[in-house]
């Protein structure tokens, strides 16, 4: 049976603020092994057997930075290059919008009989052989026509997760080897987070695994679960294929689902849609080593701690300082005498925050998104297309950015109303237009582009073109731009 692992990559991850952001959110966020989330939930998949492609559902404004993570881990010898298939979103419609979307592409490319893995790209499996013994007994139990989600054997009264309630006396006949504990159950019901009391009563029964969020079917089987428990989701998601723009190339397809057709997409959960309403659920117990990453206390558990509880990332010095975990990645952070706190230093945000709060930083997040401040969305580094930029400086009618381009990649034909910009090339070679002019600037030199003037970057080489750029005039916002060509199809 085809088998396509289908990660679904969105989400803001607010509580890991300030590394995540809106257009940098918490899949892309990097563990001390130098791996995103996203990289590791690719490799996850693509190191399955029986896997054919992979898909992944994320946010058009996420395609090109989704593109430089799986082709980074895919060049990495010994890894397997498989295709990549892309849905691409407008805007979030959760995730049973973005369930219908991917199996109806599946079941129109691989038929209805393919197996879609589900996987969330911001989650970590710590055991991989445990993970491919689970994805094993779940395909067995797709084939037999079963919707399939992972439980995971709590080991804690979390009061985080959602909780699914298995059926202990009927587990469900499997076909070929003895799979010992790796059975599949049928599900009684899926349960909300409950409170401590509840949680503890849950873990004593035996009979509650968390939810995980990954999930196992035939593309079939969930288009007709669809067509019963939720149709306006299917129906809709359907007619908006029909009127989106497709792409393919050399192991690569695209779907760009049309802006004005998904709106009209319902919002809702593939738990609520689907799983919470179907009798045709089954669950299969496994101990991965899962965790979602849910806050700064689940991620800096990652990094082992010193003698006195505390867990460092980057250069720190401590005095008198116990139970604390700290990042930073750019500067020296100095601590002393406090304890059980969260410090994360980013280029241009400082988090402090109590342990036991981890979970509240989300609205330090919204607040900042309500104030429409731009730390809730961008990094001072953005990834574009072509590379990226990042600002260096900037005040009262000035801007400075350190600018690469990747080779061969070119920024739109655009032009400025509002502020002219100086080039200087620090690194590689540049092919300039500037209005009627059509020049090559070379390392230590450097052009002026002014104001009204239509221009247009290009690397022609083989190596990064590292440039700094100062802009200047009354205006410098990064909507002060009309494109007249762009080879990424932005407007």
């Amino acid at each position: 049976m085809k088998l396509i692992p289908t990660i679904l990559c969105g989400g803001a991850g607010s509580r890991l603020w300030p590394v995540s952001r809106e257009l940098h959110p918490k899949p892309f966020i990097r563990l001390a092994d130098g791996q995103s989330l996203l990289q590791k939930a690719w490799l996850r998949g693509a190191m399955l057997p029986d896997v054919v492609e992979t898909l992944t559902v994320t946010n058009r404004e996420l395609f090109f930075k989704t593109e430089d993570e799986y082709r980074e881990v895919a060049a990495i010898p010994g890894n397997q290059e498989l295709p990549n298939r892309f849905i691409l979103e407008p805007f979030g419609r959760n995730t049973a919008p973005a369930i219908a979307a991917a199996a109806l592409q599946i079941a129109a490319t691989h038929g209805e009989d393919a197996c879609l893995l589900v996987l969330a790209a911001d989650h970590l499996i710590a055991d991989q052989t445990a993970f491919a013994q689970a994805v094993a007994t779940a395909m067995q139990l797709a084939a037999q026509g079963k919707l399939v989600t992972f439980g995971i054997q709590p080991d804690m009264p979390e009061t985080g997760y959602g909780y699914i309630e298995a059926d202990l006396d009927s587990p469900l006949p499997l076909a070929g080897e003895e799979l010992g504990e790796r059975v599949g159950l049928p599900v009684l019901r899926f349960v909300e987070k409950p409170n401590l009391e509840t949680a503890q009563q849950y873990l004593a029964s035996g009979r509650y695994l968390w939810n995980s969020g990954i999930f196992c079917f035939q593309a079939g089987v969930m288009l007709r679960e669809m067509q019963q428990h939720c149709p306006a989701i299917l129906d809709t998601t359907r007619a908006c294929i029909a009127q989106s723009r497709s792409a393919t190339g050399k192991g690569f397809s695209q779907l760009e689902l049309d802006a004005a057709a998904f709106k009209l997409v319902p919002d809702d959960s593939i738990d609520y849609a689907v799983m919470e309403k179907s009798s045709n659920v089954a669950v299969v117990p496994c101990s991965i080593g899962w965790s979602d990453i849910g806050s700064w206390t689940a991620l800096g558990d990652l990094t082992a701690p010193d003698a006195q509880g505390n867990r460092i990332e980057g250069e720190v010095i401590l005095h008198d300082v116990n139970h604390c975990y700290i990042q930073s990645n750019q500067r020296i952070v100095g601590a002393v005498g406090v304890n059980n706190l969260v410090i994360i230093d980013t280029p241009d945000a400082v988090l402090i925050a109590d342990r036991s709060c981890a979970q509240d930083v989300k609205h330090l997040y919204a607040r900042l998104k309500a104030d429409g401040h731009e730390a809730h969305r961008l990094h001072r580094t953005v990834h574009r297309p072509w590379g990226t930029y990042t600002v260096l400086e900037e005040g009262s009618h000035f801007k400075i950015k350190r600018i690469e381009v990747k080779p061969g990649a070119s920024l739109s034909l655009q032009m400025h109303h509002h502020r002219s910009e100086h080039w200087i090339v620090v690194s590689g070679m540049a092919r300039v237009v500037n209005g009627q002019q059509e020049l090559f600037v070379n390392t230590n030199e450097s052009t002026y582009i002014p104001a009204g003037h239509k221009h247009r970057l290009e690397n022609p080489g083989l190596l990064d073109l590292v440039m700094i750029e100062v802009q200047s005039g009354e205006y410098l916002g990064e909507d002060d731009i009309v494109r007249f060509d762009d080879v990424y199809g932005r407007q």
